[in-house]
């Protein structure tokens, strides 16, 4: 029986070539300590190449830095 209420959306990860990890759907994420990290609405890139300025998420320095995925 439904009650209106919309079930929240699996999470999904993407792995973008040469780019970040992009989340989709509903997530939580939490720092090394637990502690919740505000994440925006939508989807949300997570650096991989180490070089963005604001960690955990991807500012675009994979680009400059030409970052290539792990084989």
């Amino acid at each position: 029986m439904s009650d209106g209420h919309r079930a929240p959306d699996a999470a999904t990860i993407t792995v973008c070539p040469q780019g970040p990890l992009l989340l989709r759907g509903d997530f939580e994420i939490v720092d090394a300590e637990g502690q919740s990290i505000e994440a925006r609405q939508g989807p949300v890139a997570l650096c991989r190449c180490g070089g963005s300025a604001i960690k955990p998420f991807c500012d675009g320095t994979h680009k400059l830095m030409k970052f290539e995925r792990p084989k």
